[in-house]
C-alpha cells in the first residue's frame, strides 16, 4: 500500500486529481467540463437533455449548473446576436494608447469602457498599445461621434487607431474543454 493523503491512498488520489481541474475554490470533474462545453454551445437544452448526455438525471444537472454559477465558472448565459440584424452595419477593432501609464487612468478608463453599449468587448493588453476595443456603430458617422466622445472624455488618449472589420469569420465565446474532459 502507498502512504495515505486525508484518508486516501496516494494512488487512488493521483488518479482522481488527474480527472478533475482546481480552479480557486471550484473543482471542475468530467461531467461538469462536459456540461460546460454543451452549455456554452447551446444554453437552451432543457436539463433532461444535459442530463442524458451526460448521464445524469436533470436534478443533478441542476445542481451542478447551480453550483458552477454561484462559483464564477459560467459567468452569464447569454445569446449571440447578428449585429447586422439590429443595423450595427459597421465593426471595428479600436487600438487604444496613452499618453502616461498610470493605475488611476487606466482603472478610470476600465470603469468608462463598461458603460459605453457601442463597445462589445475591451481588452487591456501589453505591447504598443494599452487597450484593444471591439465597436460596432450603424455607420461610419455614429463611429465618429462615438470616437470624439471617447477622446473628450479621456484626456490621456494619446492615439487611437481604428481597424474596419471588414468580414466576420467567427463570433463566439466558446472556451475548449477537451483537456478537462475525455468523452
Amino acid at each position: 500500500m502507498t502512504g495515505t493523503l486525508n484518508g486516501t491512498t496516494s494512488h487512488a488520489w493521483r488518479r482522481r486529481s488527474r480527472s478533475r481541474v482546481r480552479n480557486a475554490a471550484t473543482e471542475i470533474d468530467k461531467i461538469d467540463a462536459r456540461l460546460l462545453d454543451l452549455v456554452q454551445r447551446n444554453n437552451r437544452l432543457s436539463s433532461e437533455e444535459l442530463g442524458a448526455k451526460v448521464a445524469l438525471s436533470a436534478s443533478g444537472v441542476q445542481r451542478r449548473l447551480k453550483r458552477l454559477r454561484k462559483e464564477g465558472v459560467i459567468e452569464s448565459d447569454v445569446s449571440i446576436i447578428s449585429p447586422r440584424a439590429i443595423g450595427r452595419n459597421v465593426t471595428m477593432l479600436v487600438l487604444i494608447f496613452f499618453e502616461r501609464d498610470r493605475a488611476d487612468i487606466i482603472d478610470r478608463f476600465k470603469r468608462g469602457i463598461r458603460t459605453m453599449t457601442e463597445v462589445m468587448s475591451g481588452f487591456y493588453v501589453t505591447g504598443q498599445a494599452d487597450f484593444i476595443l471591439l465597436v460596432t456603430a450603424n455607420n461610419m458617422e455614429e463611429y465618429e461621434h462615438f470616437t470624439r466622445r471617447l477622446i473628450n472624455e479621456n484626456p490621456d488618449i494619446k492615439r487611437l487607431e481604428t481597424v474596419v472589420v471588414l468580414d466576420r469569420v467567427k463570433a463566439g465565446f466558446i472556451l475548449p474543454m477537451g483537456s478537462l474532459a475525455c468523452w
